[in-house]
């Protein structure tokens, strides 16, 4: 399969890079050593010093992908975002977060196909849900997983009062044909309703959106993204699978966390990273406690360091 290839290439071509940067910077070393010009020594040592650095990246980069090794790692991911309390100031914080993962995927090389998109009464976003395409994506984007919390000045007060606003991660393996997910009809209740959003006049004037409720778990997947009814209930239905496929796996084996309290509540006592924006910044990992304060960064869409400290800390427990 291509994902697969691609998801071995995503590990061998770092290592040949690296390779081939060493080699080439063992046989400049040499030669400088042979350089008696001053000018010329000084401009190899600054190619050689940046071969280094390039070497130090690819390593960094190497060191993630060993974390990577639990079944569906390698594979796409579904990612959704639900606004939970705090009105307004919530639905804006659950847009803030869309583009963060929208700026991390560009980093990445990653492809964002948005399924599902619901705008906030007053501003931002309800929820979303999108397929993220890339090596790796799913074992990534699974340590954002739970709920995030926002501390700051609110835009929407006008006296200037500091808000506390919480939204909701999920992130599902896409699956292949190849996993058998049980699935009867007779268990779904299928609704259309008018898609909302851009897309043109066609997908805002007919019932072409669709929602799937799988009955016995209560799990609801959503698609309006394509013209098309027909194209949209197969996205929705490849959705369920894999979301059904993770919940059956939570119920065997008990291996995924769980960040939510036993009422599903998206508040207070169940996030797993705080973002603090006044009256001072920086980002905190609630499960690796590791601290970033150039908040802006992350919300940039720089995530690597945050999610490689989840990786290590998983990895450390499972050891």
């Amino acid at each position: 399969m291509i994902s697969e290839q691609n998801a071995i290439k995503g590990v061998t071509d770092p290592f040949d890079r690296m390779a081939s940067l060493l080699e080439d910077a063992e046989v400049m070393e040499e030669l400088l050593e042979l350089e008696e010009d001053a000018e010329e020594q000084a401009s190899g040592r600054k190619e050689l010093v940046a071969a280094v650095d390039q070497m130090g990246a690819l390593f960094s980069e190497m060191e993630l992908k060993s974390l990577l090794g639990e079944k569906f790692d390698s594979n796409n991911c579904y990612l959704s975002i639900n606004a939970g309390a705090g009105g307004t100031e919530s639905c804006d914080w659950a847009s803030i977060l869309m583009r963060m993962y929208q700026r991390f995927c560009e980093r990445q090389g990653w492809k964002f196909h948005m399924l599902d998109f619901q705008d906030g009464e007053e501003a931002g976003i309800k929820s979303m849900t999108a397929l993220v395409e890339g090596p790796y994506a799913y074992g990534m984007l699974k340590a954002e997983r739970g709920v995030h919390r926002l501390v700051r000045i609110s835009p929407f007060d006008s006296a200037s009062r500091r808000h506390t606003s919480f939204t909701a991660v999920d992130a599902v393996a896409e699956i292949d044909d190849s996993v058998e997910v049980d699935i009867v009809d007779s268990d779904l209740r299928i609704d259309t309703y008018r898609a909302s959003g851009a897309g043109g006049q066609h997908v805002n004037t007919t019932d072409s959106a669709v929602r799937i409720t799988h009955m016995p778990s209560g799990i609801v997947v959503q698609c309006q993204s394509e013209r098309s009814q027909h194209s949209n209930r197969d996205k929705a239905h490849k959705m369920l699978a894999a979301k059904l496929y993770e919940w059956e796996m939570d119920k065997k084996r008990k291996e995924i966390e769980k960040f939510y309290d036993p009422k599903g509540a998206i508040a207070w006592g169940s996030q797993i990273r705080s973002y603090v924006l006044q009256p001072y910044t920086q980002v905190t990992d609630l499960r690796s406690e590791l601290k970033v304060g150039n908040a802006q960064a992350v919300l940039d869409g720089d995530l690597i360091a945050l999610m490689e400290s989840y990786l290590k800390l998983k990895r450390k427990e499972q050891a």
